[in-house]
């Protein structure tokens, strides 16, 4: 993974201070004195040994090891069902390198004949951590070893995630903290290997930030090669090149993501093309997985004595309402006074794509974390979404307990509860959107811009103004608004008498 890039030179500005930003976390603070001052300057004045980032890797390290903890129970007895559903460490690790022969020695796409249903780059993933795994054969300890491996790769990618996430902030580096500390990742980052797609991604945006649009393009290629879901950023972008008439960022990026994606897949695709093709095989073919829409559909279906949908049916379902998901995201885009931030549009093309997918593993949720952190740094809504997705990753273990044990029916949750639950995560995912959706059409309210920032993310789009053919050319651009945000920022930092004073006179 390369070098995550230093911030640029530049004039020293006053950071954002969460306990002075959010009227959730400036409660907390009342035990240690209040929310920071006014007259302090952080970002000015020298934090000495404890700096935004050293802190916010503090955070990430106490979290991986919480995370580690959530799965001592397996890492003593083993990674046997259906204990590893109810005491809820089940991870997908143990059961490749035991079910899939990579403990035998079978390598994903290396071993003629292996197969993996994942895409190219987590094969590569399986099999390097195969090789760093001490010992032969497959054994329970060597299984654990290869969990090990994994997870404190994982835990690396982690605070890599965090500290681009921090650094492409711009006067928010603090809004990392949602990422360094996300029980969803507590609790999901070691099922799977999504962690690195979410670090890969994060890192393309870093990259794509400071204007290096080679370097961004290459690191969305990997990601894409990870997971699919990292593709929407060129559409986010395309979106954004529409809206600005600046077609180079786009142009530039997607040919060195999709040279970077051709140079992985290809040489796979030739020398081992049944491990190549099993992928897309299995994602066509596969039924509704867990946590779906499709999936509770089905269960419910089951129950009733209606018919379930077929995974044709579904793929042509899922495949027509997240076209028209996009369209409706495009449209957003386009009839927005002020040109949406980058954050936002990538958020929401990939919150779609979850809600509309014929599978939604627990681990998924890693896929948002970064994004929301960066879309809508308001940590109550964060912590309302946070607690419907832990509540869906307990649930599903439980289900999964119970369809493979048969136990006794007081030890198993029922499948309305399950249903209910899948039904919440959704409604939390789509009521988030619903927020981001109205920070796009009234950027007043925006967390970020209320800040006096355009779009940090931005890169090359930041502070352009909207395309001369725009048809709806409304002064899209920050300059217009410079003036509201002086006057919020003024009014955010003004002592409260002060404020009633004047809204009194």
């Amino acid at each position: 993974m390369p070098e995550i890039p230093p911030h640029p030179p530049q004039r020293p500005l006053r950071l954002v201070v969460p306990s002075g930003s959010d009227s959730l976390l400036r409660h907390f603070t009342e035990v240690l004195g209040g929310p920071l001052g006014k007259r302090t300057a952080p970002g000015i004045v020298a934090p000495h040994i404890f700096t935004v980032e050293r802190v916010l890797i503090l955070l990430t390290v106490g979290a991986a090891l919480l995370s580690i903890a959530v799965k001592q129970y397996c890492r003593t007895n083993g990674w046997e069902s259906p204990a590893q559903f109810y005491s809820t460490c089940y991870s997908d690790f143990p059961e490749l390198f035991r079910n899939r022969g990579i403990g035998d020695g079978t390598l994903p796409i290396f071993t003629a004949g292996a197969s993996l249903e994942y895409p190219v780059l987590i094969g590569f993933l399986a099999a390097l951590t195969a090789l760093l795994t001490p010992g032969e054969g497959y054994s329970a300890a060597r299984s654990l070893a290869y969990f090990d491996i994994n997870a404190t790769l994982i835990a690396a990618v982690w605070i890599v995630t965090v500290i681009a996430t921090a650094r492409m902030a711009g006067r928010r580096p603090w809004d990392a903290a949602m990422v360094a500390l996300a029980p969803g990742i507590v609790l999901a980052g070691v099922i799977n290997w999504d962690m690195w797609a979410a670090g890969l991604l994060a890192m393309g945006m870093l990259f794509f930030a400071r204007n290096r649009l080679v370097p961004a393009g290459i690191l969305i290629g990997l990601a894409v090669a990870t997971k699919l879901y990292p593709v929407i950023f060129l559409g986010a972008i395309f979106l954004l090149g529409l809206r600005t008439g600046r077609w180079r960022p786009f142009i530039v990026t997607t040919a060195a993501a999709a040279a970077t994606w051709g140079a992985v897949n290809l040489p796979v695709a030739l020398l081992n093309p049944a491990a190549w093709e099993s992928f897309g095989q299995f994602s066509v073919g596969r039924e509704a997985g867990y946590g779906s829409a499709w999936f509770a559909y089905n269960l419910v279906a089951g129950q009733t004595g209606s018919s379930v949908l077929e995974p044709r049916t579904i793929n042509l379902l899922f495949a027509g309402l997240f076209v028209l998901s996009c369209l409706g995201i495009a449209a957003v885009a386009v009839t927005a006074e002020r040109r949406p931030r980058l954050a936002q549009l990538l958020f929401l093309g990939v919150a779609a794509f979850i809600l509309c997918n014929k599978v939604y593993s627990p681990q998924f949720v890693v896929w948002l974390i970064p994004l929301i952190a960066l879309a809508r740094p308001r940590w109550r809504d964060y912590l309302v979404w946070q607690g419907a997705e832990v509540l869906h990753w307990a649930a599903t273990w439980m289900y999964l307990g119970r369809i493979t044990s048969n136990g006794p029916s007081q030890h198993n949750i029922d499948t309305p509860y399950y249903v209910l639950a899948v039904i919440l995560h959704m409604l939390a995912t789509a009521y988030l959107m619903a927020r981001v959706i109205w920070d796009i059409y009234q950027p007043a309210m925006d967390p970020v811009r209320r800040q006096g920032m355009d779009d940090p993310q931005g890169g090359p789009f930041r502070e352009a103004p909207d395309a001369r053919y725009f048809p709806l050319r409304r002064g899209g651009g920050a300059t217009s608004y410079d003036g509201m945000h002086a006057l919020l920022d003024k009014s955010a930092t003004e002592p409260r008498d002060q404020r009633a004073k004047g809204n009194h006179a």
